[in-house]
Parts: C-alpha cells; sequence; structure tokens
C-alpha cells in the first residue's frame, strides 16, 4: 500500500519562506519580517510569546517589524515597550486600538510597569506611555508597506479586532492601496491563536467570543493561508512554573517572570496557546506540528469555530501526531522564552 504523506506545514506556507536550518545550526540569510498582534495583559502567555520572538530575532531568524494590541489598557503600551527595551529592541512600533475590548488592568501588567528601585527610578526602563501609540491600523499598514511582496508573517494571538480594521481601510496617500490589498501583496502567512476543533470543549474560544464580529470578516476575508492553533494545542503543552523560577534567573529582575509571578498564585503551569502560534509561523519546517487536510474554518455569532474541509481551502488548524511532537514542542518553547538577550 503506498504511504500517504502527512499534511506538512513547510509545503503549505511556501518553501521560500526560509532556509534549512535546523540540522546545522546556521543562521538564516534572511530574517522573516514578523507582525505581533497581541491582547496583551489577558494571560500571560502573551509575553512569553514576545520574548520567544525576540530571542527569535536574536538568533536572525525574524526581523520584529511591529506589535500591535487589542487589549484597550493603558498599561499595555509601557508593558510592551519595557520588554522591547529589556531585549534591546526599544523602538519597535506598538500601535492600540481604542476600542474598548477587555479593559481592566491586571497585575501582570501594572506589577512590572511600577516596579521601581530604591532610588525610586523604574526597573524596567521604558519611554512610551499609551497616549504616545498610534492607532494599530496605521502601524501595521506601515509595516506592510514597507516590507518586500509576500514576505510578512502574522502572530495574532489576540482579537481579530485590528486586522478586520486593516481589511476594512481604504487606500491612504502612501501606499494608494486598501487595507485588503496591502495584506494581499505582501503577507505570506496568518498565524492565528483562536478557535476550538476539539469538539468535547463547550464554549466558544476566548479570542473568537470577544469580537465575534472582527473574527468573522478574518476567516471570511483574509487573503493570504491561514494556520490557526487552536485552544486545545496550547491547552496540552503546559508551560512549567519550574521554568520561571530556574531558566529565568541569569538577571535579578526580570520582567517576564514579574508578569507570571502576577498573573496567578505560583507556582501554576500555564497552557501555551500563543507560544505554539509563533513556533509554527517561524519554525515551519521542524515538524513540531502536523496539519489538518486544506479547509474553511467559519465563525458563528455566538463565536464557535467549526472547520469544513474543502480541496483548495486556505485554512489549517495545528494538530499533534504523538506525544513526542508535544514534548518537542514545550522544550523548544521553554528554551526560545527563556534565552537572555544578546543586545541589551
Amino acid at each position: 500500500m503506498p504511504t500517504v504523506p502527512r499534511p506538512s506545514l513547510f509545503r503549505f506556507i511556501g518553501a521560500a519562506l526560509l532556509i534549512p536550518w535546523a540540522a546545522t545550526g546556521l543562521l538564516f540569510a534572511q530574517p522573516i519580517p514578523v507582525v505581533f498582534d497581541t491582547d496583551m495583559g489577558n494571560d500571560v502567555d502573551d509575553a512569553l510569546a514576545l520574548a520567544m520572538l525576540h530571542a527569535l530575532a536574536d538568533r536572525n531568524e525574524i526581523e520584529l517589524l511591529s506589535v500591535t494590541l487589542t487589549k484597550d489598557n493603558a498599561l499595555t503600551v509601557p508593558f510592551i515597550d519595557l520588554l522591547n527595551t529589556f531585549y534591546g529592541r526599544p523602538n519597535v512600533p506598538v500601535g492600540v486600538n481604542r476600542s474598548g475590548i477587555t479593559p481592566a488592568d491586571h497585575a501582570m501588567l501594572r506589577a512590572p510597569v511600577e516596579k521601581r528601585r530604591s532610588d525610586g527610578a523604574f526597573v524596567y526602563p521604558r519611554d512610551l506611555g499609551y497616549d504616545d501609540a498610534p492607532a494599530a491600523v496605521r502601524v501595521l499598514r506601515e509595516a506592510l508597506a514597507e516590507a518586500p511582496d509576500t514576505s510578512v508573517v502574522i502572530v495574532q494571538v489576540g482579537f481579530s479586532t485590528n486586522l478586520a480594521d486593516l481589511l476594512r481601510s481604504p487606500p491612504d496617500s502612501a501606499s494608494r492601496l486598501s487595507g485588503a490589498e496591502l495584506a494581499s501583496k505582501k503577507v505570506r502567512l496568518l498565524s492565528l491563536m483562536a478557535g476550538n476543533f476539539d469538539h468535547s470543549k463547550a464554549d466558544p474560544e476566548y479570542n473568537v467570543v470577544n469580537d465575534i464580529s472582527s473574527a468573522q470578516i478574518v476567516f471570511e476575508n483574509w487573503p493570504s493561508p491561514i494556520v490557526v492553533s487552536g485552544f486545545e494545542i496550547g491547552l496540552s503543552v503546559l508551560f512549567p512554573a519550574s521554568s520561571i523560577e530556574r531558566d529565568f534567573a541569569y538577571v535579578e529582575h526580570h520582567p517576564v517572570v514579574d508578569a507570571y509571578r502576577n498573573y496567578l498564585p505560583m507556582p501554576y503551569d500555564r497552557p501555551t496557546w500563543d507560544l505554539t502560534s509563533v513556533l509554527a509561523a517561524v519554525r515551519p519546517e521542524a515538524d513540531y506540528f502536523d496539519l489538518s487536510a486544506p479547509g474553511v474554518v467559519k465563525v458563528d455569532d455566538q463565536g464557535y469555530t467549526a472547520f469544513r474541509r474543502t480541496n483548495g481551502g486556505r485554512h489549517r488548524f495545528l494538530r499533534f501526531k504523538d506525544d513526542a511532537q508535544r514534548k518537542r514542542v514545550l522544550e523548544a518553547l521553554v528554551l526560545l522564552s527563556s534565552q537572555p538577550p544578546v543586545r541589551r
């Protein structure tokens, strides 16, 4: 009987995205331009995911073009800025969406933002405040306009608000392209943490249900291939509290550690929802995940996601073939998120 090949994330995205590296440890010839779209402050996995992206940038695997926010809270911008500054990239553009979605404060943001030394100076320097940050759509448009065609990977781990707004944005004087045209021309892949493809789970997934109409717009209209890391993927790979206590101890004060310790009472292991979207987007050739068949993800008016297999469909969702894959994924997530910065 002939062997049926497993769906390949590398083939789905396109081999031209990157060069082989895993076996040799060689640096990438051309870093992948990445936009990180996040609801930072609603869960600590967003902070770990951004730490991963900085580690991948230090390895020359990516270029972090910008960070855009879908949580509308004043602490999000200084937290993002202090984290970018900690990792040696204080000038990464940060954009906000003043939508009013999930505006509540959280100690995971407030504790690092307000942490001071004995002399009164902030432990984590930053110089960007919420009122200083431009609109997320502007930041997205500028990042895409300046990037080579079909080069950008967007990692969306919050709500679909910003990307839906991008798709609806009209042409501007700089690019003379609508947002939908920019996305079609510039984006190679959209990697989403969204939905739930394990039907034993009853509730709509958090990132979808908080802005259902935007999720519907993105899944129905986004022009590039979409890879979705569903709720069940991150839930099955738990980030260990022992790593927070051990692997980040290369400095006395670490903003990710402060965020983690203030999100829930320690010690606790946390699902890696957002981290899996980063890993799948940046290292598709490494056999960390399997893929569903191609198809279409639909979002209903209550926020439930359903996948329909369709030849030529642009959507696929991540799967694990066995526990060995899960173990490899967890190892990669821990090593990357805890990697010391090289540009401080």
